[in-house]
């Protein structure tokens, strides 16, 4: 099943299964995927869905409509096309790809502890156990407290737009080795995240578009993470 995703500012605000033949988007109520901002047109875009196929189109609207930056009046919508509507964006997910674009977000994006190199788990090791010394023991509850909900990271942009994460581990590592990684540590006072390696020649890994160092920073729902390009948001519940 296709979906749109919709995000302002890299903040996902809302996701919608494409169950019907027709979707317009635009700023009245009558619309189905409603952007309540003067940018949007009444009646901004159309999407009309044949088969597997899905077109969009302009609905003469004041300010355009716009596929990966460009100006459109009639597209053929492809997997991970990022469309915008004023100021939104909306990226379309082809869900026929999902169960091989799940395997390749993980081959790309998740690193498995049994993969790394020994020099790269244990700098992982000891930039997450010195970011719990500072913060709090890495488990996931206090005496007296609840449990930790399971928070998750979902991706904003690119081709694995709408991907998700689980944070069930102490320690969920991200990135690619040798380029750019950031773990993700749970612990009993939340959650934290700390780069822990990044390419001389590129720049480090961000949190809500600052750059991340190996202090480890506190997560709060919605806050946005960006490595090597990928923005993902972070979900607390």
């Amino acid at each position: 099943m296709a979906r749109l995703i919709l995000a302002l500012d890299s903040q996902q605000l809302a996701e919608y299964n494409m169950t019907k033949e027709r979707y317009t988007i635009g700023r009245l109520p009558d619309n189905d995927v409603r952007i309540d901002n003067p940018t949007v047109s009444g009646h901004h875009s159309l999407i009309i869905n044949i088969l597997n196929d899905s077109f969009l189109e302009d609905l003469n609207s004041t300010n355009g409509t716009y596929v990966n930056g460009k100006l459109i009046k009639k597209h053929a919508l492809q997997h991970g096309d990022v469309v915008t509507v004023g100021r939104h964006q909306l990226t379309f997910v082809d869900g026929t790809d999902e169960a091989d674009d799940d395997d390749e977000f993980a081959r790309t994006m998740v690193i498995d502890n049994s993969e790394m190199t020994a020099a790269h788990a244990a700098e992982v090791a000891e930039k997450s156990n010195g970011a719990a010394a500072a913060g709090g023991s890495m488990v996931d509850t206090v005496a007296g407290s609840k449990p930790l909900p399971i928070a998750k990271v979902q991706v904003l942009n690119g081709s694995f737009a709408g991907r998700e994460v689980n944070l069930s581990k102490a320690v969920t590592t991200l990135g690619r080795p040798g380029v750019q990684v950031v773990a993700i540590t749970r612990r009993s006072d939340g959650y934290h995240v700390v780069q822990v390696e990044n390419a001389a020649d590129r720049e480090p890994a961000k949190l809500n578009g600052d750059p991340l160092g190996a202090q480890a920073q506190e997560l709060t729902d919605n806050d946005v993470i960006e490595i090597i390009g990928i923005k993902m948001g972070f979900f607390a519940d």
